[in-house]
């Protein structure tokens, strides 16, 4: 069965950079795509950033363009969302999921979901 573990997350001042991580148990087969998504309080779930597992190309929200690098590790089965400028408004909770879809952001499309970590970024 196909688990996602996320972690990294932390309290961070803004301007501040994070790295967070996804690992990947269970295997791999039928991967389309592994996005990252964040839900603030009161809040639904958005789209972050999603990166399509063979190819690598990836795709990102607008609010995050420029500031976040989405990346994956085949070997060790692992995607990674680096996070630059971190602002107030990007404290949430971050979740990674499979994608088995071209569809990618949204999160209707996405299973396998992690059980989050928190990122909180303080003005």
């Amino acid at each position: 069965q196909v688990q996602l573990v996320e972690s990294g997350g932390e309290l961070v001042q803004a301007g501040g950079s994070l790295r967070l991580s996804c690992a990947i148990s269970g295997g791999t087969f039928g991967f389309y795509a592994l996005g990252w998504f964040r839900q603030a309080p009161g809040k639904e779930r958005e789209f972050v950033a999603a990166i399509n597992w063979s190819a690598g190309y990836t795709n990102y929200a607008d609010s995050v363009k420029g500031r976040f690098t989405i990346a994956r590790d085949n070997a060790k089965n692992t995607v990674y969302l680096e996070m630059n400028s971190l602002k107030p408004e990007d404290t949430a909770v971050y979740y990674c999921a499979v994608g088995r879809s071209y569809v990618l952001r949204e999160a209707a499309q996405y299973g396998n979901w992690g059980q989050g970590t928190q990122v909180t970024v303080s003005s």
